[in-house]
């Protein structure tokens, strides 16, 4: 695997850091800015809200440009935003700081995985993808906490200032270790990328992300609750507890990857699979703390095993407009996680007990097998229909027949 993956994993570690420190800081920035925490809580809409936003646009608007420039670019809107959030004087500001701080997270990820997949032979395409999003899942294992540690000793400005300094290294990386690339041929403008989107498939595999990862998050976003009240943890566990959802979720990401390079569509599905089950089980495993820290464990292993998968049958769909499908499906992402969480808190709301976001999150899941089951659906009929409506070239196999073995 090249080096240069390296750089797009330190990106996508500032950027994980940054994603999910905020959960952490809420009661410290609460206090400091004489807000509410709800109000707090807007921080991560926030966020939230400048990844839907930013990752097809900025995709789009930077298409023609050189990748590594492009990259480069978004890192250093990352350091500003930031920055930005490190010097907010109150609320508003902080608010805006954190939405610039989104924009260039979907747009990264996306340009970040055609740039990985670009620097592989076609076999490892999925476990590049795997070692990008190594930086994303590590964060949650190390610089989450490292973050939270350090805001709550030196405040929370201070963490803001260090994920810029992560940010500052993640530049200086990607400028060295990148290789220089030409600004892709000029295509049909801003109106041709968007059209590559129009597609059955596109939207076939977006709904799989949005449905699998939603069931990730109406189980996750309501985690803690379920750890002290149903499994009887104490709350200073809590943080070990996550660490530990952070290394599943980085063994199941790297496992997707290499599997993802034999069978995408299998991987794909045993992922899903692996996740109605092991979010069927969660009322179980949560009535005692060893089941309750495995649960955790396994969670984190079967959401992010379908990330590779996803991600790079996202880009397959929409060859047209990689860049653009795969920053598009970082929005997905986003969706998931806001959808999941309203979700999971509906239950909750209904009095259908702690465990309850679980359950909901399993039949999320059951709708994602379902989603990916009518893209396979899709697939089939298309590859049945090809001959009918063209020639087919002696020795090519068609796009969406390779998609299909696969």
């Amino acid at each position: 695997m090249p080096l240069a993956l390296l750089a797009l994993a330190v990106g996508a570690f500032g950027i994980g850091t940054t994603e999910f420190v905020m959960m952490g800081l809420l009661p410290d920035v609460a206090d400091d800015l004489n807000i509410s925490i709800p109000s707090a809580g807007h921080l991560v809409s926030a966020y939230a809200l400048g990844v839907v936003i930013g990752a097809p646009l900025l995709a789009a608007a930077t298409a023609r440009m050189s990748r590594r420039t492009v990259l480069i670019a978004l890192m250093a809107l990352f350091v500003a935003g930031n920055a930005l959030s490190a010097f907010a004087p109150g609320e508003v500001s902080l608010l805006a700081a954190r939405f610039v701080s989104g924009l260039p997270h979907g747009a990264f990820f996306g340009v970040g995985a055609v740039v990985a997949t670009g620097m592989v032979a076609p076999e490892r395409k999925a476990r590049s993808v795997s070692l990008m999003f190594l930086g994303l899942t590590v964060a949650n294992i190390v610089g989450v906490p490292a973050a939270t540690a350090m805001g709550q000793q030196l405040g929370w400005r201070a963490t803001f200032l260090g994920v810029s300094a992560i940010g500052v290294a993640a530049i200086a990386a990607l400028a060295v270790l990148i290789p220089r690339d030409h600004a892709p041929a000029p295509g049909t403008g801003l109106r041709g990328e968007l059209a590559a989107l129009r597609s059955l498939p596109v939207w076939l595999a977006l709904g799989t992300t949005v449905a699998g990862f939603g069931a990730l998050f109406a189980a996750y976003s309501y985690i803690t609750p379920m750890l002290t009240d149903a499994a009887g943890f104490a709350e200073a566990s809590v943080t070990l507890l996550l660490a530990l959802f952070g290394v599943g979720a980085t063994a199941g990401n790297l496992l997707g990857g290499r599997l993802a390079d034999h069978s995408l569509r299998g991987t794909l599905f045993s992922g899903l699979a692996s996740l109605v089950v092991v979010l069927a089980l969660f009322p179980l495993l949560m009535r005692t703390e060893v089941t309750a820290a495995v649960a955790v464990a396994l969670l984190g292993m079967a959401a992010f095993l379908t990330g590779s998968p996803l991600q790079l049958m996202v880009m397959e769909k929409a060859a047209a407009a990689p860049s653009l499908a795969s920053s598009a499906n970082q929005a997905a992402f986003n969706l998931a996680n806001a959808g999941g969480a309203w979700i999971g808190g509906l239950a909750l709301a209904a009095g259908f007990g702690t465990t309850s976001p679980a359950t909901a999150g399993a039949a999320l899941a059951v709708l994602g097998v379902a989603v990916a089951g009518a893209a396979y659906a899709v697939d089939r009929r298309r590859v049945a229909a090809a001959p009918a409506h063209g020639r087919v070239v002696a020795g090519h196999v068609p796009e969406a027949a390779e998609t299909v073995r696969r």
